[in-house]
């Protein structure tokens, strides 16, 4: 019989895309550059790796203008 431990879960609760944000699914705190921290609130959270956030350490999606000014 399986332990609960050894069971892969049906949704990892952080998952790294590919050009993007890192998803957080379920409770999580985010520690900013300045050493705040966040809680995560909503069932997926996104959380910026590029840098070139708004509203770091959330995602707002700038990461999709930065790769394709590294294109040109």
């Amino acid at each position: 019989m399986a332990h609960p431990a050894d069971e892969v879960p049906a949704h990892p609760d952080v998952v790294l895309c590919p050009n993007g944000p890192i998803l957080l699914r379920g409770d999580h705190v985010v520690l900013d550059e300045d050493g705040v921290e966040h809680r995560t609130w909503r069932p997926v959270s996104a959380v910026c790796r590029c840098g070139a956030s708004a509203i770091k350490p959330w995602c707002d999606g700038n990461h999709k203008a930065v790769q394709r000014a590294q294109r040109r």
